[in-house]
């Protein structure tokens, strides 16, 4: 070959050579033409004679020694001493090589039939040098050509790949050499070549993890993967860390791609690494997986103190650290200064004036509680009308009689760390056996009355009592919801005001059946009874004057009949609470500013009071609207739910259309919690699937999570409340039971929840016990026998002839071993095989539920329904040290801001000690 030109290569054991055109000399002399500057041949280690000015240079190159590890391997071969001419088969290998290097595409190595191929944008397909070896720390300081390109399945040998690499670097030779300190030979954790789709599928890993671990209460641990911590993905991944390594300036860029999250076992998380082949980058261990994987391994271990499992009572911290937060960024401390109880306007009424507005039944009916883990000699009880049991020494459940059957019911809201008396507000109709037909407004006497709980306090709840502390005698009907103003109207009972001023308890809206909406400003029951002389008429019943009249319609046109009765209110959760919402029958939702000073939507009547029109309609549904929630986190959003079992939710700055509209059955009521972007729903059984009747919570459509089955329930849920302290609803149904369930972490799918049958549980459950001629020694273990069916009384009277209620209490003190417990078991034998006998009066329903949305009581649950017996228990179990501790800090700061000068008597004490307040 002596003459002929031709492309000579002289390569070393690690795939680095130099490429000369020019003639064969004798024995493997090249003569060069057009060698490479002195930059390049300084890079590749080339030795040049000083003298040598000439463009032909004799190339002396020395083998460098092999890497450790790769003596033996026999794709790494040394070439001979002595260089010996290239066979004609050589050459063709040769130019079938170089033809390449003009193709880069062609050159890219075949993969295995079978093999994943990468997913993600398409990599540009350009040539560029690396900009570092592949494997920094294997190389030897004295011989910086050295590169080691270890084998890969579905590849070329080991000389096409040094061909391969060698034309790459002729195209740049400017590449710098590495930087890597050549005695560092251990790859470290994490390093790998940069790529586009890797990075961005590690930032998609970030952001869902930040997304993730954002909803948990810190600190949290972060469950592992299961995925990728099964041995094989385990095994493989430590192959490819232990084999594989990144460049040092690469890696310190691509540190915000790796995700740091600590495992459950207080572990490292493992380094993603990647293949030469362009796989997927291997998902680290802890990264917590999000709402499209298919399972999810639960982020706390162990059992609580409670009993409950802690991933269950995890939620339930988590919302006492948001509701915490949000309500003190939300609420106020004082709005509506200018509706400020008058004296005057209090009209005590006599026996004979006060008669028509009383509840006619004088008696409640007989009744007896069986409480579970307690020896009880099965006394039947019968108290009169408006009074109380006193409180068990150890359950601390209390129940009182209001005359007839429950319809509205809500708490009276006091700042955190007033460790005041709590109030529930509530109506009862007057007959046992009254119906009203919602098709037409309805008016006339009725009576809306105010009980005192007590503070509610652990020290003080043993022997306490309710008392009835006032009514408001009321002609407008029925009243079919009332709501509180959130925050900002209540004041210290102590408050020294100028007569005839008195210190506020709150403010009160009425939804009534003449289909307006009444506005009441109420006084502490201390302030207002000390202005009656001492022989005044227990209870207290007086006529009042309201201090605004919500009406729909305008100046020139205001026929309330055109929307029909007034069913639903929601006021504004946010301050300064200065909206009010209504939904009416004929499907309208209208909406009242109640601070304006329009002179079109306000009017000054001759008595002082308002009148106020709505500034805002629209027709939300076809039927009427049965429930309102307006979100809690921003007042532009609320959501409504009507007769035509539709589910809307709307934007209030858009409401000529839903946000979203769900069309599934007939809902009852709404419980929209503070941290969710969805609600919880109850809903009648009538149009309700086979085995779907029940509780539901269903989200608003942002993250289009599907409907969460809450709780079954056989009968129609007649009302569902949600604590947002707890995380927690609860739900009476027509059946006579009370159920709580505590709800998962709505922030992620609910559809990897499992078993759900471990976050509900009874409170109680009432059933309507037939007895025989002597009730008092009637065989209470019978109820829960198999007793004949009792007989279809229609009316009140036939029912109470023949029967009595049992009250069957769970312990919810603790729940150890809450799945094998009687009340459990009977509950679950209820959801399955329970049978309703709908041709009778249903004494035993279950109307109003509310959880008391004040942190001094946040475990505390009344409720009430056809029987006119309202019943208080305090949910123990779900209470923790961390609502204690908050409970505390509360009080500390409510005593630094307002520091009453003596303590305050609330309703728990005797009315005689009722003492009149000095005025300045």
């Amino acid at each position: 070959m002596q003459g002929q030109p031709f492309w000579g290569v002289l390569m070393d054991t690690c795939g680095v050579g130099c490429v000369a055109l020019g003639e064969a000399g004798p024995v493997g002399n090249m003569t060069v033409v057009d060698s490479p500057g002195q930059e390049v041949l300084n890079q590749l280690g080339v030795k040049v004679p000083s003298e040598t000015t000439s463009v032909e240079a004799s190339i002396e190159m020395s083998l460098p020694t092999p890497l450790p590890g790769f003596e033996d391997s026999p794709d790494m071969r040394r070439l001979p001493p002595e260089q010996e001419s290239l066979s004609r088969l050589e050459q063709q290998d040769l130019s079938s090589e170089m033809s390449k290097v003009s193709n880069p595409r062609a050159s890219k190595p075949a993969r295995k039939r079978g093999s994943r191929t990468r997913k993600g944008p398409k990599r540009p397909q350009q040539r560029k040098a690396p900009s570092a070896p592949l494997v920094p720390g294997l190389l030897d300081q004295s011989n910086p050509l050295s590169t080691p390109m270890p084998k890969k399945r579905s590849q070329k040998s080991k000389g096409d790949l040094l061909l391969l690499k060698l034309s790459k670097g002729l195209d740049q030779p400017e590449s710098p050499p590495s930087k890597r300190p050549p005695e560092d030979f251990e790859t470290p954790s994490g390093e790998r070549p940069r790529r586009r789709a890797a990075q961005v599928a590690l930032v998609y890993l970030q952001e869902l993890a930040e997304e993730l671990s954002s909803t948990l209460p810190a600190p949290v641990t972060c469950p592992k993967s299961p995925k990728a911590s099964s041995p094989t993905r385990l095994k493989k991944t430590q192959q490819q860390a232990a084999c594989h390594g990144g460049e040092e300036n690469a890696t310190a860029q691509d540190e915000d791609f790796v995700l740091q999250v600590e495992a459950e076992d207080g572990g490292e998380s493992e380094a993603p690494s990647e293949a030469l082949s362009d796989p997927e980058p291997a998902v680290p261990r802890s990264t917590p997986r999000g709402s499209t994987s298919g399972k999810q391994k639960p982020h706390f271990r162990g059992v609580a103190p409670n009993g409950l499992p802690n991933y269950i009572m995890a939620p339930v911290w988590k919302c006492l650290h948001l509701t915490k937060d949000l309500r003190e960024q939300k609420h106020s401390l004082w709005e509506f200064a200018e509706w400020i109880p008058l004296a005057w306007k209090w009209h005590l009424l006599s026996e004979l004036e006060a008669a028509p507005y009383l509840p006619q039944e004088e008696k409640s009916p007989l009744f007896s509680v069986q409480r579970e883990g307690l020896s009880e000699d099965g006394t039947l009880y019968r108290i009169n009308r408006f009074s109380s049991v006193t409180a068990h020494p150890e359950r601390w459940d209390v129940s009182f009689f209001t005359g007839g059957p429950l319809w509205a019911l809500d708490w009276c809201p006091v700042p955190e760390g007033s460790a005041a008396s709590q109030y529930v507000a509530l109506f009862s109709s007057p007959d046992m056996n009254e119906t009203h037909p919602l098709s037409q407004l309805h008016s006339g006497p009725g009576l809306l009355q105010l009980w005192g709980l007590g503070t509610l306090q652990p020290e003080s709840c043993s022997g306490n009592r309710a008392h009835f502390v006032y009514g408001i005698a009321c002609d407008h009907g029925c009243i079919w919801d009332l709501k509180f103003c959130p925050s900002g109207a209540w004041e210290l009972p102590g408050t020294l005001r100028k007569a005839p001023l008195l210190p506020r308890l709150g403010l009160l809206a009425l939804a009534c059946s003449d289909g307006k909406v009444l506005l009441f400003s109420l006084p502490h029951p201390e302030a207002l009874l000390a202005q009656q002389p001492p022989d005044v008429m227990k209870p207290a019943i007086y006529k009042v004057q309201c201090v605004a009249t919500l009406q729909v319609g305008s100046m020139q046109a205001s026929d309330p009949s055109e929307c029909g009765q007034c069913l639903s209110l929601a006021w504004m959760p946010t301050r300064p609470h200065h909206h009010l919402a209504a939904g009416y029958y004929n499907g309208m939702v209208v909406f009242w500013n109640l601070p304006t000073n329009s002179p079109l939507l306000r009017i000054r009547l001759s008595d002082g009071s308002l009148k106020l029109y709505p500034f805002q309609c629209f027709l939300a549904h076809d039927q009427a609207v049965r429930t309102l929630q307006w979100c809690k986190v921003n007042s532009h959003f609320l959501v409504s739910a009507g007769s035509d079992r539709k589910i809307k939710f709307w934007d209030l700055r858009r409401p000529y259309e839903p946000i979203n509209s769900i069309k599934r059955f007939l809902s009852t009521e709404l419980a929209w919690l503070l941290p969710y972007n969805g609600v919880t729903v109850a809903q009648d059984n009538c149009y309700a699937s086979y085995g779907l009747c029940g509780i539901h919570y269903i989200d608003a459509g942002y993250l289009g999570f599907k409907a969460y089955f809450t709780a079954p329930r056989k009968g129609t849920v007649w009302s569902l409340s949600g604590s947002d302290w707890l995380g927690t609803i609860a739900a009476g149904d027509i059946s006579g039971e009370l159920i709580a369930a505590i709800l998962p972490d709505m922030a992620s799918n609910p559809v990897n929840v499992k078993r759900p049958a471990e976050r509900r549980f009874p409170i109680y459950k009432a059933d309507l016990v037939p007895y025989q001629d002597n009730p008092e020694g009637q065989d209470l273990s019978s109820a829960s026998s198999g007793i004949p069916d009792p007989p279809k009384a229609r009316t009140y009277a036939e029912t109470v002839n023949h029967h009595y209620l049992l009250f069957q209490d769970t312990d919810l003190g603790s729940f150890h071993n809450l799945l094998h417990r009687e009340p459990m078991l009977r509950m679950q034998e209820g959801e399955g095989h329970s049978q309703l006998c709908l041709d009778r009066l249903q004494l035993e329903a279950i109307h109003k539920v509310r959880f008391s949305p004040n942190l001094d009581s946040y475990g505390w649950l009344v409720s009430g329904g056809q029987s006119g017996l309202v019943r208080i228990h305090f949910v123990r179990g779900l209470t923790s040290p961390l609502g204690h501790r908050m409970q505390l800090e509360s009080q500390a700061h409510f005593s630094a801001m307002f520091q009453p000068s003596s303590p305050t008597k609330g309703p728990g004490f005797p009315l005689a000690s009722h003492r009149l307040l000095s005025n300045p």
